[in-house]
């Protein structure tokens, strides 16, 4: 395979994981806008938690004096200012797709050219906060739809397995994120840690990763910071989880080095990474520091990034 076919298909499929991904940081802080503010509280920083989540914080900033919700929504769904907006996102991952047509099969191309489409028919209106549920939840089906039209229609060949490198690379890094930003920023000060707000506040997260029900059919009690933690990290039977991230992205790197014949350094880095996950205890990543982890995770993940384009992309 050429390396810029490679390299679209890569991009392609990270652009709508990202898509995807920021839909699910905008629901989390929809759900937390919302909630009662009867826990002897006056001040949430929900919307902030979103941009700090999306790495976004410093773009917006730049563009708009206050962070208030219309303005989050705006600058992370559809803004100009912002190249990893939601529509920017699908933008460009029609690009790619345009780019690489004959790699693609027709249901993956009817995907996203129809996902592109329809995101031109939203409009203003669309982005208010009483109508954002139903934007977010088109934003989620047109990712799935693409994502399972890939697994049920590539073959299971190069072409595939870089499409899945991205989805893997960018899931990790949002993960991280989240469950980094949730520990670090949301919380007020003034709340208490384990009380009725912490509590929302973890359920909104495992909400936006679509694992509210699978953490009480693994766990079977009532949510604790360290179990959800534990369960986005290391718990591989979590689809979204670091763990599970990694899992795949072992394989499909080791699929990639049998078929070309020959490993070199993103193989060696994502096992090294799979490695520590699959050897690591919640007790001594709360020991070390939680955040301290996932800063150390985020920068090998970006490093996993930046040794696949070495590797085979440029």
């Amino acid at each position: 395979m050429l390396s810029r076919d490679a390299e679209s298909l890569y991009w392609l499929a990270r652009y709508v994981e990202r898509a995807e991904n920021t839909a699910r940081i905008l629901d989390v802080a929809y759900r937390l806008s919302s909630m009662p503010v009867s826990y002897g509280h006056d001040h949430t920083n929900e919307w902030e938690s979103a941009l700090l989540t999306a790495s976004a914080y410093d773009q917006f900033k730049a563009v708009y004096s206050e962070v208030t919700p219309e303005n989050v929504i705006e600058f992370l769904a559809v803004s100009d200012a912002n190249p990893s907006s939601i529509r920017a996102c699908l933008e460009t991952a029609r690009h790619n797709a345009r780019s690489i047509r004959g790699s693609l099969t027709s249901e993956m191309w009817e995907a996203i050219n129809g996902a592109w489409l329809d995101m031109r028919k939203f409009k203003p209106k669309d982005f208010r906060l009483e109508e954002l549920p139903t934007f977010l939840n088109w934003v989620k089906e047109a990712s799935l739809r693409f994502d399972g039209s890939a697994a049920r229609t590539m073959l299971r060949n190069d072409a595939f397995w870089f499409s899945r490198i991205g989805v893997y690379i960018e899931r990790a890094d949002n993960t991280a994120r989240v469950l980094d930003v949730k520990y670090h920023v949301l919380l007020p000060r003034e709340a208490e840690v384990g009380g009725g707000i912490d509590y929302y506040q973890w359920a909104a997260i495992l909400r936006s990763v679509s694992a509210l029900v699978s953490y009480q059919w693994v766990y079977h009690q009532n949510l604790k910071p360290w179990l959800v933690a534990d369960f986005l990290i290391l718990k591989e039977q979590m689809p979204r989880s670091l763990a599970a991230c990694y899992a795949e992205l072992t394989r499909h790197l080791d699929n990639i080095s049998n078929d070309y014949g020959r490993a070199g350094p993103s193989q060696r880095l994502a096992r090294q990474v799979y490695s520590r996950l699959g050897n690591g205890r919640i007790e001594d990543i709360f020991q070390g520091g939680l955040h301290e982890f996932i800063k150390a995770f985020i920068e090998d993940n970006n490093r996993l990034g930046n040794a696949v384009a070495d590797q085979y992309l440029l």
